[in-house]
């Protein structure tokens, strides 16, 4: 993996899960985007899926195995399937990027090993386990590692821990709070002390509104690895833990968070184009979407590659 990739202007995919809702896929329990590995019906609209984003224009597209932590498998009564799982995510992304004939990188996608958008407070060692057992999975398949909608520093010195024991780059992808700051009430400048002199591919916000990135942009200025911003198009700028609004049990049917959260219909691909636009010219060579972004917002800023 060339260290210096996301030093060029380049394009991540966007949202998986509320794409695959969209589609038609049914999630059952709190498993979410799990369901289309769980279900083999699902498969071909997965990969289908990532087709999309690699024919709009991305460079990198991402493992489906944000729901493949084993706490949330385990919640499902699935536990027992969790290194299957993981290993068909990635075995039907390099399916999506060798039917393309075009040169994707696939990046593994190792969510925080609890719930989304709340720190995961236990010791350090125990969440490093918990990573390095997916991380050693995905490991195999990817290209690099992308550290998905992390909540504190904590998480990233062990995935930078797990980095390191792999031999596997790390693109570290960290959410923020309405007041630019992570869950965890650290601040952004206490994140970037710690990876600047760490051997990471780069840092972005992920599942970020468009206005807690803007606000936020000049705190990378001076960010001695890549940056840029991988922005939900939700309808609240800062959503609350995945747990508060997707409650279903096992077998049964799940809530689609934009339920609880809404979406911005009005957020077109020509808005996601501007925005794009202003990261640019603050300093971002890695842009992206997640969820409710879909392939004709990763299409309209295709054309600002490098």
């Amino acid at each position: 993996m060339d260290n210096n990739f996301f030093k060029k202007i380049r394009i991540l995919d966007g949202g998986m899960g509320q794409l695959l809702l969209e589609k038609g896929m049914v999630s059952m329990g709190t498993l979410w985007s799990a369901s289309a590995l769980l279900d083999e019906k699902y498969h071909q609209m997965l990969v289908d899926t990532h087709l999309s984003y690699i024919n709009a224009g991305s460079d990198v597209i991402v493992t489906n195995t944000f729901s493949c932590r084993k706490f949330r498998l385990i919640e499902n009564n699935v536990g027992n399937q969790f290194k299957k799982l993981n290993k068909i995510a990635c075995k039907l992304a390099i399916q999506a990027k060798n039917l393309s004939k075009k040169n994707v990188l696939v990046a593994g996608s190792i969510p925080s090993q609890r719930d989304t958008y709340i720190t995961d407070n236990r010791d350090i060692k125990l969440i490093e386990e918990d990573m390095f057992e997916q991380a050693d999975i995905l490991s195999e398949f990817t290209d690099f590692l992308y550290l998905d909608v992390i909540s504190s520093t904590n998480e990233v010195k062990a995935a930078l821990n797990i980095s390191k024991k792999l031999n596997k780059k790390i693109l570290i992808g960290i959410h923020l709070k309405k007041n630019g700051d992570l869950p965890s009430e650290e601040k952004i400048e206490q994140l970037i002390e710690i990876i600047k002199h760490e051997n990471t591919l780069g840092v972005v916000c992920a599942c970020v509104s468009p206005e807690i990135s803007l606000s936020v942009l000049d705190k990378f200025f001076n960010c001695k690895v890549p940056f840029g911003f991988k922005i939900n198009l939700w309808g609240v700028d800062e959503p609350g833990p995945i747990q508060t609004f997707n409650t279903a049990k096992p077998n049964e049917i799940g809530v689609n968070p934009n339920q609880s959260l809404g979406k911005r219909d009005n957020f077109d691909a020509n808005a996601f184009y501007n925005l794009s636009k202003k990261f640019i010219e603050g300093g971002a060579t890695i842009l992206g979407g997640c969820c409710e972004t879909k392939p004709e917002h990763i299409s309209s800023i295709s054309s600002l590659k490098s």
